[in-house]
């Protein structure tokens, strides 16, 4: 769909979505397990505990373990979601997703709360900025950060049913609602929410909608502003990056994520490889951040829409010469 105008009324955070579409893939399917590291409430997984304690599995403050038990489960033939906040799943469990996930291409199914700054107050030990990072580099993972709550919702069910492992990016503060219920979502399809020849902002997750405010904002200039929810980080849609290449000449990313590791460097290798053009990257600039609202933080490590419409304005004075 393409749009020129969004109201973006505030909605629930992502973490609650994805809790709410657990309960309903436990009605749907009594395949369908949950292991959580002591942070039910946390992660929204105590619906799921509460409606299916039979098939929830508590691990205690042990993500290493958690995820060494649940892709026991899923080789067993069971729907397998782990869940603890982003930095814990990914840091400590690191080594058994490769080992007990990645190396054997068991299906599980691995989703991380409380992602990026905007966790806010819990301070830098808890904020999530290395994940995506991190969870493409496991081979045969797909990694997803979902704009809002009707996509998660989506996405988690299409995740279930993916013959693979996933990892599923979830937030702790509220999002702006950006899709109708009707909507429809596909694992490493893009979905191109505003046309535009002059520019693309290419974003996930939160930053969705600082790309939508960008480009309603420049709109109103007169600016072509194409914006793209790449809510699907590996396998990336290479076919919408190289036709927004050609048909815009400049492509920003827009992340909630270190620069370093992040969407940017998937989409520059894949524009190298198809149309190269002009690029730039508003994200998490090589530091960890402070402890904060989540309004506060996003602002001052310049994560809102003022920071993606001035690099955006930089971008393409860059195009004009």
């Amino acid at each position: 769909m393409t749009q020129t105008k969004f109201e973006l009324k505030m909605g629930g955070a992502t973490r609650a979505a994805f809790g709410k579409a657990l309960v309903e893939l436990g009605r749907e399917n009594s395949n369908v397990v949950v292991c959580d590291a002591d942070l039910s409430k946390s992660t929204n997984t105590a619906g799921f505990a509460k409606e299916f304690p039979e098939r929830f599995f508590s691990c205690g403050i042990a993500e290493a373990n958690m995820v060494a038990i649940g892709a026991g489960l899923a080789s067993a033939g069971k729907v397998a979601f782990v869940s603890s906040f982003s930095c814990f799943v990914l840091n400590k469990g690191f080594e058994q997703l490769r080992v007990t996930a990645a190396y054997p291409q068991v299906p599980i199914k691995v989703v991380g709360t409380h992602s990026g700054i905007s966790i806010g107050e819990d301070g830098p030990s808890q904020m999530s900025i290395e994940d995506i990072a991190l969870a493409c580099s496991l081979p045969g993972f797909a990694v997803i950060d979902p704009a809002d709550e009707v996509s998660m919702k989506s996405l988690v069910k299409s995740a279930a049913a993916l013959p693979g492992s996933v990892f599923i990016r979830a937030g702790r503060a509220n999002a702006p609602v950006i899709y109708g219920a009707e909507h429809t979502f596909e694992i490493g399809k893009a979905i191109g929410l505003t046309a535009g020849n002059d520019l693309t902002i290419i974003a996930h997750g939160l930053l969705v909608a600082e790309a939508l405010r960008t480009s309603m904002a420049l709109g109103a200039e007169g600016v072509g502003v194409r914006v793209i929810d790449m809510h699907t980080i590996k396998p990336l849609d290479e076919a919408a990056i190289a036709k927004a290449a050609r048909e815009t000449g400049a492509i920003l990313v827009a992340e909630e994520h270190l620069v370093d590791g992040g969407l940017g460097v998937r989409v520059a290798q894949s524009v190298t490889k198809s149309h190269p053009c002009l690029m730039d990257y508003v994200g998490i600039q090589n530091t960890y951040a402070e402890s904060g609202s989540p309004e506060a933080v996003l602002d001052k490590y310049g994560l809102v829409a003022r920071d993606v419409t001035a690099a955006a304005r930089r971008l393409l004075a860059r195009k004009r010469g």
